[in-house]
């Protein structure tokens, strides 16, 4: 697939680097320093290249939005427009704006990327970690959770996500992402190392509104 990446630092760097390994083509985009994001694009290869936040949406299939949470404001209005666009969300509620008193930071994102296909992913592992395990295999590969209301934009995008090295764990709609956003904590997801097996049964009490089991631990 196409794929434009706003903000290709630690983690849209890193995702960039495992989409570009699994065959896709990449336009990066969104740098105070553009020597900077030339030197990546062409580490990773002739797949990459370098743009506007504009053409980056313009060129791809699905964007990844991966700028630091108090520069979306500044960034989203580069973007133009979303409609219709696969948008894949890594960011955390670092700063502010802060969401409203009852609403997760997807539901805020979503809301604030008009037209967007919303989705929201690669948020909860550091990009160290995240580089570290791409590429394990069977049953030691990491997961990376996943939410959106449009049920096709989260296929597509869990099928990038299996690209990159990882499992895609479905864990519902925007109002149910808080299990998976900010700050890390009891009862939550985020921040934590998840497999298959451990995650679905996550998912499963997410679904049926219930807490979800223990963190696991793995040796």
């Amino acid at each position: 697939m196409k794929v434009g990446i706003i903000g290709a630092g630690h983690i849209g760097g890193g995702i960039a680097r495992q989409l570009a390994g699994a065959g896709h083509e990449l336009m990066l985009a969104f740098s105070r320093d553009q020597e900077t994001l030339r030197a990546l694009a062409a580490s990773i290869g002739l797949a990459v290249t370098v743009g506007t936040p504009a053409e980056a949406v313009a060129f791809g299939e699905v964007v990844v939005i991966s700028v630091p949470w108090p520069v979306l404001p500044e960034a989203l209005p580069q973007l133009g427009s979303l409609a219709g666009k696969i948008v894949i969300d890594t960011t955390n509620q670092f700063g502010a704006p802060q969401p409203p008193e009852g609403r997760t930071a997807a539901q805020f994102n979503a809301e604030r990327m008009t037209g967007a296909r919303y989705t929201k992913s690669f948020n909860t592992l550091t990009a160290a970690f995240q580089a570290q395990t791409a590429t394990r295999t069977g049953d030691d590969r990491v997961v990376q959770w996943l939410c959106g209301d449009d049920a096709e934009a989260k296929s597509i995008v869990a099928g990038l996500i299996t690209d990159a090295g990882f499992v895609p764990i479905d864990l519902g709609g925007t109002a149910d992402a808080s299990v998976m956003e900010a700050p890390r904590r009891a009862g939550a997801v985020y921040g934590e190392e998840y497999r298959a097996a451990e995650a679905t049964a996550v998912a499963d009490a997410v679904a049926e509104g219930k807490p979800i089991p223990a963190t696991p631990t793995y040796q």
